[in-house]
């Protein structure tokens, strides 16, 4: 898939042309303001949000499964600090990384770290350091489906890497009706959805049935999908509307936008005594097994996709935000690391559970708040 990306990057070179590493300017958005004050130029914050010396416009892109997160974080930041406005594109990981490493964006936001070749490339834009994986945000990845008359539905690793390999292709099927004893499954055909476009989030999936299921899932792990048959949308929103929209449809997106669809989610059979519920709190208990296996300022973790502890879904993925250690910008500096500090802060964190979001494990939040004021 390296050759997918190669091309990707190749298009956007060609086609964006942007002077300067970074895009800040100096004028505000219309409506971030939240009132007056002598705040040194910017509105009393209405939290503990510290705008230091914040301003002017950042540009972002990414992730599409933090979407909901970071609007509700840029919300919140720009009612705080008047004069700064941050534009986030949900354009998927691959984009959001290919973005930044042309230098048209402050940071990117991926639901996979920096692969070899990218921290590789990232010493062109960084020029005195590299680029570092920041985890951010926590949460399960929601198996999202609409099926008529069937609204609790079991499936394990096996029946999930079938279903979206499409080896089985009726919600009837034997394997479906085994773990869901007592469930009248009509035998409407299963149309699968996948993303279109590079995703961190589509890489994850990859790493749990590889991990779960690897008889079923002979794929390696990669932001673009690699399985037969099914159909695409872009963003985990274009997926979620499939989804919705689409009867004996199944697809694979962040669970806020389950929640926000009103879409049902699959509960998933880990051999553990019971069937796990996608939730914010059995998310965090599958993330609080991670490792760190970044070094120096790098975060990066190992997460557990084969776990079987009760209550631990094992479907999670983490957002990093992706920085230069060194290297950033000077005048965007002070912008990148006021909302970051912010987002990494107990208060940014504690917004994600209302969004279906986890919050990250406290140690590891602990790092990312030590880490982020050191950024040059």
């Amino acid at each position: 898939m390296k050759l997918q990306r190669n091309r990707l990057r190749a298009l956007s070179l060609g086609a964006v042309a942007v002077t300067g590493a970074l895009v800040l300017t100096a004028c505000g958005s219309d409506d971030n303001s939240a009132g007056g004050g002598d705040n040194g130029g910017k509105s009393a914050p209405a939290s503990n949000i510290k705008c230091e010396d914040a301003k002017g416009q950042l540009l972002a892109s990414g992730s599409s499964a933090q979407d909901n997160a970071m609007q509700a974080w840029v919300k919140a930041f720009q009612q705080a600090c008047s004069g700064v406005e941050i534009n986030y594109s949900p354009d998927g990981s691959g984009a959001g990384i290919t973005k930044w490493l042309q230098g048209t964006t402050a940071f990117a936001g991926s639901d996979s770290a920096l692969d070899e070749q990218e921290t590789a490339d990232s010493k062109k834009i960084c020029k005195t350091g590299q680029g570092i994986n920041l985890p951010m945000v926590g949460g399960p990845i929601a198996i999202g489906y609409n099926l008529s008359g069937v609204d609790n539905l079991v499936l394990d690793a096996d029946t999930i890497a079938k279903i979206f390999d499409s080896k089985i292709k009726k919600w009837n099927d034997p394997a479906i009706a085994k773990l869901n004893p007592g469930v009248k499954l009509p035998a409407t055909e299963i149309q699968a959805f996948h993303r279109s476009d590079e995703s961190g989030t589509t890489q994850n999936l990859g790493k749990y049935l590889q991990a779960a299921a690897p008889k079923s899932w002979k794929y390696e792990p990669d932001k673009a999908w690699a399985a037969a048959g099914g159909q695409s949308a872009s963003g985990s929103s274009g997926v979620a509307s499939q989804v919705k929209n689409t009867d004996g449809a199944i697809g694979y997106f962040e669970l806020s936008y389950a929640k926000s669809n009103n879409i049902p989610a699959v509960k998933v059979d880990t051999g553990a005594s019971q069937p796990v519920e996608a939730t914010t709190d059995t998310a965090s208990a599958g993330i609080a097994a991670a490792k760190v296996v970044g070094t120096g300022k790098d975060l990066s973790l190992e997460l557990d996709y084969n776990t079987k502890a009760d209550g631990a879904y094992p479907i999670i993925l983490v957002t990093y935000e992706i920085v230069c250690d060194k290297g950033n910008k000077s005048d965007a500096l002070p912008t990148i690391k006021s909302f970051l500090n912010y987002t990494a802060s107990e208060e940014g964190q504690k917004i994600l559970s209302d969004a279906g979001y986890a919050p990250l494990p406290d140690e590891i939040a602990a790092k990312v708040r030590e880490i982020v004021p050191t950024l040059a």
